[in-house]
């Protein structure tokens, strides 16, 4: 009896071995896919970064309005007018579609058959 006992021991001892070991492999695994996310987002941010100050650079005011100045041929771009403004209930929308019936149902004989 005490054999089976040590057998079964050993067993369970080589058991929880070989899951910790494959836990252990499962977390480098793991850790290693969250330092290259890092990577990957720290590069993003660095991307990001990079492309807000060229939209900045290009989206200077002088810079645009020397554009704006060497295409005027093309482009017929002209600042704009206080005049030009208006309020919103200046703006003439379009009146809704008229939705055509064909098929009309009476409802207030319906409700008076009890």
């Amino acid at each position: 009896m005490r054999t089976f006992v040590y057998v079964m021991t050993f067993l369970a001892v080589i058991g929880l071995a070989f899951w910790a070991y494959h836990e252990n492999y499962k977390t480098q695994a793991a850790l290693s896919e969250v330092e290259d996310l890092s990577r990957g987002i720290g590069a993003a941010h660095e991307r990001l970064s990079v492309l807000r100050a060229e939209w900045a650079y290009l989206n200077r005011p002088e810079r645009l309005r020397d554009l704006a100045e060497i295409n005027f041929d093309r482009l017929g771009l002209l600042p704009f007018r206080p005049e030009q403004f208006g309020r919103v209930d200046q703006i003439a929308y379009p009146a809704p579609p008229e939705i055509e019936i064909s098929q009309p149902v009476d409802i207030s004989s319906a409700g008076a058959t009890q």
